[in-house]
Order: structure tokens, then sequence, then C-alpha cells
């Protein structure tokens, strides 16, 4: 009887299939989990996560499925989403006329080549291109005097401003906190030194011609960001320099 027992046991485990299969199975799930996970990691997309998940739910249940990630024929379009700044968008504004989006890459070309990123950064709209530079470069806090490496970048920009002959206004801009000093009671006076103060540099020190300069103080009223913050009143406290462009100028 135990002879009749062994022998049956071991034709069963003999018709069946082979050990290596299953093991051959199991790392073929695995594979096919770890490049779903790498496809799906490399561009996080709601509809394609969901078709991702409907397709693999499809093959392990055994519904008929020609591909895992639907539409994925040699044919298919995979759209791609190109991230896009504000200066980008701001370029592609139809108001915004096509010199004075070839002046702003001119003047981004001119700052890059300078070296200039960190202490400048580059705007346009349909008035023209602006240069900013932040007031803790170029003033010391409550003051009109410009530091020394204010001058420096001053001096660094002038090339700048003799490529062009476009009319150049520096704007001053401080925070919402009020001025207490006897020099600039209010925000007005700070703002306002401060711009004359750049226009004098360039055109008294340097070599830009006085005629094209212009300088306007604007006090705390044309932020660019929310007072609420420390970080964001820094943001306001700013000397813009505006290279107007005229409308249909070439």
């Amino acid at each position: 009887m135990s002879r009749q027992r062994k022998s049956k046991s071991t034709e069963s485990a003999a018709s069946g299939a082979p050990a290596w299969m299953a093991t051959f199975a199991d790392m073929m799930t695995l594979l096919l989990t770890f490049f779903i996970l790498l496809y799906s990691m490399s561009s996080v997309d709601a509809v394609k996560f969901k078709n991702i998940s409907e397709s693999l739910q499809a093959v392990l249940s055994g519904s008929a499925s020609s591909s895992i990630i639907e539409g994925s024929g040699p044919d298919a379009q995979i759209p791609v989403d190109t991230p896009q700044d504000e200066d980008e968008e701001e370029a592609e504004d139809p108001k915004i006329n096509e010199s004075t989006v070839k002046m702003y890459e001119q003047v981004k070309e001119y700052v890059d080549k300078e070296g200039l990123e960190a202490d400048v950064t580059v705007n346009l709209n349909r008035n023209g291109v602006f240069v900013n530079i932040k007031e803790v470069i170029l003033f010391e806090p409550g003051e009109a005097d410009l530091k020394e490496g204010g001058k420096d970048v001053l001096s660094n920009l002038e090339g700048l401003f003799l490529q062009f002959e476009n009319e150049i206004v520096v704007e001053g801009h401080t925070d919402n906190i009020p001025q207490r000093s006897s020099v600039y009671p209010t925000n007005w006076e700070l703002s306002s030194g401060r711009a004359t103060a750049v226009v004098r540099y360039l055109s008294e020190t340097k070599s830009v011609p006085g005629k094209r300069l212009s300088a306007v103080g604007y006090g705390e009223h044309r932020p660019i960001a929310d007072n609420s913050t420390a970080g964001n009143r820094a943001l306001n406290r700013r000397v813009n320099l505006l290279i107007i462009m005229e409308e249909g100028e070439e």
C-alpha cells in the first residue's frame, strides 16, 4: 500500500509544471511592476497614472490587452509639459512688440556674460525692459548714498546702457515701513533720493548721457509682493532701471 501511494504522488508531481516555471513567472511579474513604476515616476500625470492602473489591473485579471499603456504604440503622441517662467509668458504677450523682446534678450545676454545674475534680474512689459537691482546691493537701510558694491554693479551696467539710445527711467521703490528721519521724513523722499543717486552716478561719474536719464520715486505704492513678511518687504525695496521702448520703435 505504501508503495502505491508513493508511486501516485510521484506521478502527480511529474505531471505538473516544472518548478522553475513558478520562479520565472515571479521574476517576470516583478520586472513588469518595476518598469511600470519607472514609467509612472518619470512624469506624474493623473490621466496617465489612471491608464497605467487600469492596464495593470487588466493584465493581472487576465483580460485581453495588447499593451500595458493604452495608446503606447509607435504612433502614439505623449504630451510634454514645458514649464515657462514669468518672463517667457510676458515675452509671448501679443501686446509686447517684437523689438522689446529682442532688447530683452540682448539685456539678458549682457547680464549673463558679465556675471551679474546674482545682483540683477531682468523683466519686460509693453513699456520696455526692466533691469532690477535689490536695495541691499545699492544702499544701506534708510539711506540714499550708494554703497561701493552698488557702484560696482552700476559700472558693470554702463556698457549695457551705452548699447542703446533709448531713454532710461530710474524708479525707486520702498517697503511700507514708515520713515522717521529728518532727511527722509517719508518713503517718498527716500525712494526719490535713491533714484536720483543712481541717475547722478550714471551721468556724472559714468558716461551715460544725462538727457537719456530721469528719476522717479514711488515710495511703497507699487509693491511686487505682499508686505506681510520680511522676505517680501526685501523684494519691494528695489531700484528699477526701465529702458523705454516707444510704440512702434525698432
